[in-house]
């Protein structure tokens, strides 16, 4: 981490400690044994934190204060990211570049950055088996759909019956993005203005954006991504009502994922049904949605993390609002050499310029045992 995400990190941990004490200054109660546990590690990291900042200080002025001394090599990764900003920077830069038939390739160590970053903020692609292939990648899938192997009771010189399962093949290609950032002409001027970070942190929210709702939604067919929600080798559970999710239809879409896949089991649904599950209670009265500091979101569902999508669709007859189980079930394939384009004229009526960013991906429901998905009646 650098200094000022060792900051973020710091003011982030005050922030839950913060929560804590509201808590049970809400509850009127002394802490318990698990929050007593959370305070003490929040204060060892944060500890940890101030004595690395002050450690970071204390070097910063010693080499304020040195012999100017020789520059050593930079590694191959800072050259890429500083030819990268030149690159946006300057019409020499570009120039000198070699460019593919979307534009210029961005060095691998930028590319990597930019995927890395939608890996931290889109939840489902973090979850999901990821693969980096330039060509079509398939996978076969044993299917006892129609047929399955049998063992039964036999009689001396009677010969069996036989039967077995069928292999079928899913395949993942690439089906090309794109997506468009456009940077302040006076930003991309500024020489203090961390244009990398700029770049990298807009393409990937914007990327990430698109993979998380092509990775629940996609429509798939040949040109498309093929999402949880729409893959018909997702397994579906109806439930009893078209407008109320029920505990029991919760318990029954937890039940489809067999047990072996329900420890890395996370719960998937939009804000309103989360508030509609929120009331939802079993059979002793006790509510099904818990607070949960250690889930990502602050709450679990049955034993599960619960996490928030806003692509997800809300309740309502054939809507399919929630989905449960181990994403890793969801193979997706994002093409390496990500490339871009620098566009100077289009937007200079905007004092602007325009940096596009190509991507290739597919994806698919292949161990199609790992997930369910609830469907309202």
């Amino acid at each position: 981490m650098n200094m000022k995400q060792l900051i973020e990190r710091r003011n982030e941990l005050v922030e839950n400690m913060d929560g804590l004490f509201s808590k049970v200054e809400t509850e009127k109660r002394a802490m318990n044994d698990e929050e007593n546990n959370t305070y003490n590690e929040i204060m060892k990291e944060i500890q940890a934190i101030d004595e690395t900042l002050a450690k970071i200080k204390e070097a910063m002025s010693v080499k304020e204060n040195s012999e100017p001394q020789a520059v050593e090599a930079d590694d191959e990764a800072d050259k890429e990211e500083r030819a990268f900003v030149s690159f946006i920077r300057t019409k020499e830069a570009r120039d000198a570049m070699s460019a593919g038939d979307n534009g210029a390739v961005i060095p691998q160590s930028v590319a990597n950055r930019i995927i890395e970053t939608v890996k931290n903020i889109a939840p489902v692609y973090e979850l999901a088996s990821k693969f980096s292939a330039k060509g079509k990648l398939v996978f076969p899938v044993y299917d006892e759909s129609a047929d399955k192997v049998t063992t039964a009771y036999a009689t001396e010189f009677t010969a069996l019956n036989s039967s077995s399962g069928k292999f079928v093949s899913i395949s993942l290609g690439g089906h090309l993005a794109g997506s468009l950032t456009k940077i302040s002409k006076s930003l991309i001027n500024n020489s203090e203005f961390d244009l990398l970070s700029y770049v990298v942190n807009k393409m990937s929210e914007s990327i990430a954006r698109f993979l998380e709702h092509e990775l629940l939604l996609g429509e798939g067919g040949d040109d498309k991504m093929t999402g949880v929600l729409t893959d018909e080798n997702t397994p579906v559970v109806t439930a009893a009502a078209a407008a109320a999710i029920s505990a029991d239809d919760l318990v029954k879409v937890q039940v489809e994922v067999p047990q072996v896949y329900q420890n890395d089991a996370v719960w998937v649904m939009n804000k309103s049904t989360l508030l509609a599950v929120r009331t939802l209670k079993d059979g002793e009265n006790r509510y099904l949605l818990n607070e949960d500091l250690t889930a990502p979101f602050g709450y679990s569902l049955l034993g599960h993390p619960v996490y928030i999508s806003d692509n997800m669709p809300s309740i309502e007859a054939k809507a399919k609002p929630v989905i449960y189980g181990d994403f890793s079930g969801l193979y997706v394939n994002v093409r390496p050499n990500v490339e871009v384009q620098v566009m100077h004229e289009k937007y200079a009526d905007e004092h602007a310029i325009g940096v596009i960013g190509w991507i290739e991906a597919d994806s698919r429901v292949v161990e199609k045992q790992k997930l369910a998905v609830l469907k309202m009646a």
